[in-house]
Protein backbone atom coordinates (compact mmCIF):
# COMPACT_ATOMS: atom_id res chain seq x y z
CA UNK A 1 0.00 0.00 0.00
CA UNK A 2 2.91 1.99 0.72
CA UNK A 3 4.77 1.46 -2.52
CA UNK A 4 0.91 2.03 -4.16
CA UNK A 5 0.81 5.63 -2.59
CA UNK A 6 4.09 6.77 -4.10
CA UNK A 7 3.98 5.88 -7.18
CA UNK A 8 0.44 7.66 -7.04
CA UNK A 9 2.44 10.21 -5.38
CA UNK A 10 4.80 10.75 -8.22
CA UNK A 11 1.62 11.11 -10.60
CA UNK A 12 0.24 14.18 -8.71
CA UNK A 13 3.99 16.08 -8.35
CA UNK A 14 4.91 15.57 -11.82
CA UNK A 15 1.42 17.17 -12.84
CA UNK A 16 1.59 20.17 -10.25
CA UNK A 17 5.22 20.95 -11.12
CA UNK A 18 5.85 20.53 -14.65
CA UNK A 19 9.41 21.48 -15.68
CA UNK A 20 9.75 24.53 -12.93
CA UNK A 21 12.31 26.89 -14.18
CA UNK A 22 15.57 24.02 -14.91
CA UNK A 23 17.25 24.74 -18.02
CA UNK A 24 17.52 21.98 -20.45
CA UNK A 25 20.41 24.13 -22.73
CA UNK A 26 18.62 23.72 -25.84
CA UNK A 27 18.35 27.39 -25.78
CA UNK A 28 21.75 28.03 -25.86
CA UNK A 29 21.87 26.07 -29.38
CA UNK A 30 19.97 27.21 -33.31
CA UNK A 31 20.51 25.47 -36.48
CA UNK A 32 21.60 27.25 -39.90
CA UNK A 33 18.64 27.51 -42.73
CA UNK A 34 19.10 25.97 -45.36
CA UNK A 35 18.05 28.30 -48.66
CA UNK A 36 18.67 25.85 -51.15
CA UNK A 37 17.81 22.85 -49.34
CA UNK A 38 17.12 19.75 -51.61
CA UNK A 39 14.67 18.12 -49.61
CA UNK A 40 10.70 17.36 -50.53
CA UNK A 41 8.33 17.03 -47.65
CA UNK A 42 7.59 13.74 -48.67
CA UNK A 43 11.09 11.93 -49.11
CA UNK A 44 12.18 12.68 -45.17
CA UNK A 45 12.71 9.53 -43.82
CA UNK A 46 12.49 9.58 -39.78
CA UNK A 47 13.18 5.81 -39.16
CA UNK A 48 15.97 4.88 -36.74
CA UNK A 49 16.96 1.98 -34.37
CA UNK A 50 17.50 1.40 -30.61
CA UNK A 51 20.02 -1.28 -30.77
CA UNK A 52 18.61 -3.66 -33.25
CA UNK A 53 14.80 -2.71 -32.35
CA UNK A 54 13.45 -0.51 -35.48
CA UNK A 55 11.61 2.23 -35.08
CA UNK A 56 9.14 3.78 -37.16
CA UNK A 57 9.34 7.46 -36.13
CA UNK A 58 12.59 8.70 -33.33
CA UNK A 59 9.93 9.92 -31.26
CA UNK A 60 8.29 7.48 -27.52
CA UNK A 61 6.77 7.91 -24.04
CA UNK A 62 8.76 7.25 -21.78
CA UNK A 63 8.61 6.03 -18.28
CA UNK A 64 6.36 8.12 -15.70
CA UNK A 65 3.41 5.90 -14.21
CA UNK A 66 4.22 2.80 -11.78
CA UNK A 67 2.72 -0.16 -10.65
CA UNK A 68 -0.86 1.11 -8.59
CA UNK A 69 -4.63 -0.24 -9.05
CA UNK A 70 -5.73 3.38 -9.85
CA UNK A 71 -3.15 3.56 -12.33
CA UNK A 72 -3.81 0.95 -14.42
CA UNK A 73 -6.28 2.85 -16.75
CA UNK A 74 -3.55 5.86 -17.27
CA UNK A 75 -1.01 3.03 -18.89
CA UNK A 76 -3.85 1.48 -20.86
CA UNK A 77 -4.75 5.32 -21.87
CA UNK A 78 -0.96 5.78 -22.73
CA UNK A 79 -0.90 2.82 -24.65
CA UNK A 80 -3.60 3.81 -26.84
CA UNK A 81 -2.36 7.27 -27.38
CA UNK A 82 0.94 5.57 -28.16
CA UNK A 83 -0.38 3.41 -31.00
CA UNK A 84 -2.61 6.13 -32.85
CA UNK A 85 0.38 8.47 -32.73
CA UNK A 86 2.55 5.35 -33.88
CA UNK A 87 5.14 5.81 -31.49
CA UNK A 88 7.04 3.06 -28.73
CA UNK A 89 6.11 3.54 -25.20
CA UNK A 90 8.25 2.82 -21.77
CA UNK A 91 6.23 1.89 -18.84
CA UNK A 92 7.70 3.29 -15.32
CA UNK A 93 9.33 0.85 -12.98
CA UNK A 94 7.52 -3.00 -12.41
CA UNK A 95 10.57 -3.58 -10.00
CA UNK A 96 7.67 -3.21 -7.15
CA UNK A 97 5.53 -5.72 -9.00
CA UNK A 98 8.55 -8.71 -9.70
CA UNK A 99 9.39 -8.43 -6.55
CA UNK A 100 6.67 -8.41 -4.62
CA UNK A 101 3.98 -10.34 -6.86
CA UNK A 102 1.47 -6.92 -7.51
CA UNK A 103 0.12 -4.94 -9.76
CA UNK A 104 1.28 -6.85 -12.98
CA UNK A 105 -1.91 -5.99 -14.59
CA UNK A 106 -1.35 -2.71 -13.87
CA UNK A 107 1.38 -3.23 -17.19
CA UNK A 108 -0.12 -6.01 -18.84
CA UNK A 109 -2.72 -3.66 -19.65
CA UNK A 110 -0.55 -2.07 -22.71
CA UNK A 111 -0.51 -5.21 -24.45
CA UNK A 112 -4.39 -5.68 -24.21
CA UNK A 113 -5.15 -2.34 -25.36
CA UNK A 114 -2.34 -2.08 -28.13
CA UNK A 115 -1.21 -5.65 -29.03
CA UNK A 116 1.22 -4.65 -31.93
CA UNK A 117 2.86 -1.75 -29.83
CA UNK A 118 6.48 -1.46 -29.07
CA UNK A 119 6.77 -1.67 -25.33
CA UNK A 120 10.14 -1.10 -22.95
CA UNK A 121 9.95 -2.65 -19.48
CA UNK A 122 11.66 -0.84 -16.56
CA UNK A 123 13.66 -1.93 -13.83
CA UNK A 124 15.56 -0.76 -11.15
CA UNK A 125 19.83 -1.16 -11.47
CA UNK A 126 19.25 -2.79 -8.19
CA UNK A 127 17.36 -5.65 -10.22
CA UNK A 128 18.09 -9.28 -9.79
CA UNK A 129 18.91 -11.05 -13.71
CA UNK A 130 15.42 -12.84 -12.87
CA UNK A 131 13.13 -9.62 -11.92
CA UNK A 132 14.40 -8.25 -14.78
CA UNK A 133 13.41 -11.07 -17.34
CA UNK A 134 10.11 -11.29 -15.44
CA UNK A 135 9.44 -7.35 -16.11
CA UNK A 136 10.23 -8.39 -19.80
CA UNK A 137 7.68 -11.59 -20.08
CA UNK A 138 5.28 -9.03 -17.99
CA UNK A 139 4.46 -6.90 -20.93
CA UNK A 140 6.25 -9.40 -23.85
CA UNK A 141 8.79 -5.95 -23.97
CA UNK A 142 10.71 -5.19 -27.11
CA UNK A 143 13.58 -3.79 -25.19
CA UNK A 144 14.06 -3.09 -21.11
CA UNK A 145 15.18 -0.41 -19.82
CA UNK A 146 17.17 -0.16 -16.11
CA UNK A 147 17.40 3.57 -14.66
CA UNK A 148 19.63 5.01 -12.72
CA UNK A 149 17.80 7.00 -9.98
CA UNK A 150 20.57 7.98 -7.27
CA UNK A 151 19.30 11.42 -6.98
CA UNK A 152 15.88 10.46 -6.33
CA UNK A 153 16.62 7.23 -3.84
CA UNK A 154 18.89 9.64 -1.57
CA UNK A 155 16.15 12.44 -1.07
CA UNK A 156 13.08 9.66 -0.95
CA UNK A 157 12.48 8.62 2.63
CA UNK A 158 11.94 5.16 2.26
CA UNK A 159 14.83 5.17 -1.06
CA UNK A 160 17.47 2.16 -1.00
CA UNK A 161 20.69 3.89 -0.23
CA UNK A 162 23.24 1.03 -1.45
CA UNK A 163 24.49 2.64 -3.85
CA UNK A 164 28.21 0.55 -3.86
CA UNK A 165 26.14 -2.01 -5.06
CA UNK A 166 25.02 -0.99 -8.13
CA UNK A 167 28.14 -1.76 -10.99
CA UNK A 168 28.50 -5.04 -9.42
CA UNK A 169 24.61 -5.68 -9.73
CA UNK A 170 24.90 -4.22 -13.75
CA UNK A 171 27.19 -6.49 -14.71
CA UNK A 172 24.86 -9.34 -13.51
CA UNK A 173 22.07 -7.70 -15.61
CA UNK A 174 23.99 -7.43 -19.15
CA UNK A 175 23.30 -10.34 -20.42
CA UNK A 176 19.84 -10.85 -18.81
CA UNK A 177 17.78 -11.48 -21.93
CA UNK A 178 17.90 -11.14 -25.63
CA UNK A 179 16.20 -7.70 -26.12
CA UNK A 180 18.31 -4.29 -26.76
CA UNK A 181 18.61 -3.44 -22.76
CA UNK A 182 19.00 0.94 -22.02
CA UNK A 183 20.60 2.07 -19.26
CA UNK A 184 18.64 5.23 -18.30
CA UNK A 185 18.86 7.75 -15.92
CA UNK A 186 16.15 9.80 -14.47
CA UNK A 187 16.24 13.73 -14.84
CA UNK A 188 19.99 13.98 -13.75
CA UNK A 189 22.03 13.19 -16.87
CA UNK A 190 24.64 10.95 -17.67
CA UNK A 191 28.71 12.74 -18.00
CA UNK A 192 30.94 11.19 -20.66
CA UNK A 193 32.65 9.42 -17.77
CA UNK A 194 29.85 7.29 -16.40
CA UNK A 195 29.01 6.06 -19.75
CA UNK A 196 32.84 4.61 -20.70
CA UNK A 197 32.20 2.83 -17.63
CA UNK A 198 28.84 1.33 -18.72
CA UNK A 199 30.41 0.64 -22.41
CA UNK A 200 33.22 -1.02 -20.31
CA UNK A 201 30.87 -3.43 -18.85
CA UNK A 202 29.10 -4.28 -22.12
CA UNK A 203 26.04 -1.76 -22.42
CA UNK A 204 26.09 0.09 -25.53
CA UNK A 205 22.13 1.68 -25.42
CA UNK A 206 21.81 5.12 -23.64
CA UNK A 207 18.82 7.01 -22.50
CA UNK A 208 20.65 10.15 -20.85
CA UNK A 209 17.41 11.74 -19.30
CA UNK A 210 19.12 15.04 -18.05
CA UNK A 211 18.27 17.98 -16.09
CA UNK A 212 15.11 19.95 -17.79
CA UNK A 213 12.16 17.92 -17.70
CA UNK A 214 9.80 16.17 -14.64
CA UNK A 215 12.53 16.27 -11.97
CA UNK A 216 12.34 13.61 -9.09
CA UNK A 217 13.98 15.11 -6.86
CA UNK A 218 11.65 17.89 -6.91
CA UNK A 219 9.05 15.49 -6.82
CA UNK A 220 10.39 13.37 -3.67
CA UNK A 221 11.68 17.05 -1.70
CA UNK A 222 7.63 18.12 -1.93
CA UNK A 223 6.38 14.73 -1.06
CA UNK A 224 8.46 14.06 1.96
CA UNK A 225 8.00 18.04 3.01
CA UNK A 226 11.73 17.96 3.58
CA UNK A 227 12.80 21.54 2.57
CA UNK A 228 16.20 21.05 2.87
CA UNK A 229 16.48 19.04 -0.34
CA UNK A 230 14.74 21.95 -2.56
CA UNK A 231 18.38 23.25 -3.17
CA UNK A 232 18.55 19.86 -5.25
CA UNK A 233 15.58 19.87 -7.36
CA UNK A 234 17.90 21.77 -9.75
CA UNK A 235 20.82 19.33 -9.44
CA UNK A 236 21.98 17.27 -12.61
CA UNK A 237 23.49 17.79 -16.29
CA UNK A 238 20.67 19.54 -18.85
CA UNK A 239 20.08 17.70 -21.34
CA UNK A 240 21.90 19.04 -24.16
CA UNK A 241 24.96 19.34 -21.60
CA UNK A 242 25.00 15.28 -21.71
CA UNK A 243 24.33 15.04 -25.44
CA UNK A 244 27.45 16.73 -26.10
CA UNK A 245 28.80 14.30 -23.67
CA UNK A 246 27.45 11.54 -24.97
CA UNK A 247 28.36 12.07 -28.40
CA UNK A 248 32.19 12.63 -27.92
CA UNK A 249 32.50 8.86 -26.33
CA UNK A 250 29.31 6.84 -28.43
CA UNK A 251 30.65 4.27 -29.99
CA UNK A 252 29.46 3.32 -34.03
CA UNK A 253 27.49 0.73 -32.66
CA UNK A 254 25.94 2.43 -29.59
CA UNK A 255 22.12 4.03 -29.35
CA UNK A 256 21.75 7.26 -27.64
CA UNK A 257 18.39 8.31 -26.49
CA UNK A 258 17.48 12.30 -25.46
CA UNK A 259 14.92 12.86 -22.92
CA UNK A 260 14.85 15.57 -20.25
CA UNK A 261 12.52 18.35 -20.81
CA UNK A 262 12.25 17.83 -24.73
CA UNK A 263 9.12 19.20 -25.19
CA UNK A 264 8.55 20.39 -28.87
CA UNK A 265 9.44 19.39 -32.59
CA UNK A 266 12.37 21.68 -32.52
CA UNK A 267 13.81 20.43 -29.30
CA UNK A 268 13.66 16.44 -30.62
CA UNK A 269 15.13 18.04 -33.86
CA UNK A 270 17.95 19.72 -31.69
CA UNK A 271 18.63 16.55 -29.59
CA UNK A 272 18.96 14.30 -32.60
CA UNK A 273 21.57 17.14 -34.33
CA UNK A 274 23.39 16.15 -31.01
CA UNK A 275 23.77 12.91 -31.83
CA UNK A 276 20.59 11.06 -30.27
CA UNK A 277 19.40 8.12 -32.56
CA UNK A 278 15.60 8.93 -30.88
CA UNK A 279 13.81 11.01 -28.33
CA UNK A 280 11.40 10.53 -25.42
CA UNK A 281 8.58 12.45 -23.60
CA UNK A 282 6.95 11.37 -19.97
CA UNK A 283 5.52 14.62 -18.33
CA UNK A 284 4.45 16.69 -20.76
CA UNK A 285 2.56 13.72 -22.46
CA UNK A 286 1.13 12.66 -19.60
CA UNK A 287 -0.12 16.32 -18.69
CA UNK A 288 -2.10 16.80 -22.04
CA UNK A 289 -3.62 13.44 -21.85
CA UNK A 290 -4.65 13.94 -18.38
CA UNK A 291 -6.04 17.77 -18.54
CA UNK A 292 -7.73 17.06 -22.10
CA UNK A 293 -7.65 13.49 -22.98
CA UNK A 294 -6.41 11.09 -26.21
CA UNK A 295 -7.34 13.19 -28.80
CA UNK A 296 -5.06 15.92 -27.26
CA UNK A 297 -2.31 13.69 -26.65
CA UNK A 298 -1.95 12.24 -29.96
CA UNK A 299 -2.50 15.26 -32.12
CA UNK A 300 0.19 16.81 -29.57
CA UNK A 301 2.85 13.62 -30.48
CA UNK A 302 1.32 14.07 -34.44
CA UNK A 303 2.89 17.84 -33.93
CA UNK A 304 6.19 17.06 -32.88
CA UNK A 305 6.52 14.32 -35.66
CA UNK A 306 5.50 17.13 -37.92
CA UNK A 307 7.79 20.13 -36.31
CA UNK A 308 10.48 16.98 -36.41
CA UNK A 309 10.03 16.50 -40.06
CA UNK A 310 9.64 20.27 -40.94
CA UNK A 311 12.55 21.07 -39.92
CA UNK A 312 14.72 18.36 -41.64
CA UNK A 313 13.38 20.06 -44.84
CA UNK A 314 14.43 23.19 -43.88
CA UNK A 315 18.14 22.48 -42.46
CA UNK A 316 18.27 20.26 -45.82
CA UNK A 317 18.32 16.68 -43.67
CA UNK A 318 16.52 13.77 -45.36
CA UNK A 319 17.28 10.91 -42.72
CA UNK A 320 17.77 10.76 -38.97
CA UNK A 321 21.66 9.84 -39.86
CA UNK A 322 22.09 13.06 -41.73
CA UNK A 323 20.28 15.40 -39.01
CA UNK A 324 22.72 13.73 -36.31
CA UNK A 325 25.38 15.89 -38.82
CA UNK A 326 23.50 19.23 -39.05
CA UNK A 327 25.23 22.18 -38.30
CA UNK A 328 24.62 23.83 -35.22
CA UNK A 329 25.37 27.25 -33.19
CA UNK A 330 26.42 27.40 -29.91
CA UNK A 331 25.82 30.28 -27.54
CA UNK A 332 25.92 31.05 -23.47
CA UNK A 333 26.43 28.77 -20.82
CA UNK A 334 26.18 25.32 -23.30
CA UNK A 335 29.14 27.06 -25.11
CA UNK A 336 31.20 27.60 -21.88
CA UNK A 337 30.44 23.68 -21.26
CA UNK A 338 31.67 22.52 -24.55
CA UNK A 339 34.33 25.03 -23.48
CA UNK A 340 35.02 23.56 -20.21
CA UNK A 341 34.74 19.77 -21.24
CA UNK A 342 38.06 20.17 -24.02
CA UNK A 343 36.03 20.07 -26.77
CA UNK A 344 36.16 22.04 -29.87
CA UNK A 345 32.60 23.42 -30.84
CA UNK A 346 32.30 21.19 -34.55
CA UNK A 347 33.82 18.64 -32.67
CA UNK A 348 31.38 15.83 -32.91
CA UNK A 349 32.35 12.57 -33.65
CA UNK A 350 29.88 11.12 -36.25
CA UNK A 351 28.51 7.75 -35.32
Amino acid sequence: MIREQRKLDHIRYALELGDGERKTGFEDIRFLHNCLTPVEPDRVDIRTRIGNLKLPVPVMIDAITGGADRVKEINRKLAAVAGRAGVALAVGSQYGSVREGQYADTFAVIREENPDGIFFANVSALATPEEARAAVDMIRADALEIHLNVTQELIMPEGDKQFSLIRDNLSRLQDCTNVPIIMKETGCGMAAEQIQELQAMGFSCFNVAGLGGTSFAAIEAARGQNTRYEKFTSWGIPTAWSLIDAAHVAKPWDTVIASGGIRNGWQAALAIALGADAVAMSGNVLTMLMQNGEEAAVAYLQDVIADLKDIMVLTGCRTVRELQRAHLVYTGETMDFIRSRGYAPLDRRIR
